[in-house]
């Protein structure tokens, strides 16, 4: 690790300034510490936000629910407001690591959180999200890797949040100089679908202030298939949301994760969905249209199968 100097911040706009565009917001730290550790990441100073005051709040109003970008993934998991509101944000925060992580990781963290390819975390390899000009992971080892891509990277978002979120069409604040931006899930990781270098559309020194989730009537669910039952990153996760009325969906959204560089979602899935009443055949046919421009590499043709029958067990689960 190298040296580097440390600061605490007490508002957004200190934060900003002092992270300047060599610095690094340090909250949970799960993430950034290691990309230190190994010498990935060199930031010369870091920010403390977890003092500043609202940013681990967890609010409820009229319109939405608004969680801090320091709120913890325990604060999510043992809220009961929560819980009841969102169950599939509840389902995928509780398959993050182990309590002991989801204690101190945070929402905005792992949102925000780097490429877990093992070619990118591998310090002496130069791959194209460290400057190089390649994705390794293409003619190399790929079993965990994407089955879409717009761009030369095949390294698919790893956060689970991000899929639910993308489904319940949660909002982004993000503080950008002067200016707060709102983006969709959508938009947060529309960089790194179309530039290999990205990791998302965060720049130097743009600051996560907090998500804000409708508080409507939908429906929620999600599932993950991992190697391992307990602590362990999804080869596959599935989100899904609907409104559902007398057991026919509306406002339905399916959502893929591991899959591809961003949570990936196809318009014409989501809208076979809406206005009618979804059982098994269905589901798989939405299913089918989802997976049908995957492009799978060497070793992950088995992402697909996995995918099509998670699409039908959330579907089904989010009708019951």
């Amino acid at each position: 690790m190298k040296p580097f100097s440390y600061a605490t911040a007490l508002t957004p706009e200190s934060a900003r300034e002092l992270a300047g565009q060599e610095g690094a917001y340090l909250a949970g730290g799960n993430d950034l510490l290691g990309l230190m550790k190994e010498s990935i990441l060199a930031p010369k100073l870091l920010v403390n936000i977890k003092p500043i005051p609202g940013f681990n709040a967890i609010e409820q109003t009229a319109r939405s629910w608004i969680l801090g970008a320091t709120t913890t993934l325990a604060q999510i998991e043992n809220h009961a407001g929560l819980r009841q509101a969102f169950p599939g944000l509840h389902q995928a925060v509780a398959e993050v690591g182990s309590l002991q992580i989801r204690n101190v990781a945070t929402i905005g963290g792992n949102l925000a959180q780097h490429s877990r390819c093992w070619y990118f975390r591998h310090r002496d390899l130069v791959c194209w999200k460290k400057g190089g000009d390649t994705c390794l992971a293409r003619e190399g080892e790929n079993r965990y890797h994407s089955i879409f891509t717009g761009c030369a990277c095949i390294s698919p978002v790893v956060s689970n949040l991000s899929v639910v979120l993308a489904a319940l069409g949660a909002t982004v604040h993000v503080r950008r100089g002067d200016q707060t931006l709102k983006w969709s899930i959508n938009e947060l990781y529309a960089q790194a679908w179309d530039d290999p270098s990205a990791h998302h559309s965060l720049g130097s020194g743009d600051l996560i202030l907090k998500i804000e989730i409708p508080a409507d009537s939908r429906r929620s669910a999600y599932l993950q298939a991992s190697e391992k039952a307990q602590f362990d990153w999804a080869l596959v996760s599935c989100a899904a949301s609907a409104q559902v009325d007398q057991g026919r969906f509306s406002r339905s959204r399916i959502v893929l994760g591991a899959v591809a560089p961003a949570p990936y979602q196809v318009n014409e899935a989501n809208q076979m969905l809406d206005g009618q009443a979804v059982d098994e055949a269905l589901a798989a046919q939405v299913a089918d249209r989802l997976l049908r421009d995957a492009t799978p590499v060497a070793h992950n043709q088995y992402k697909v199968a996995i995918a099509k029958a998670l699409v039908v067990r959330t579907l089904l689960l989010l009708r019951s």
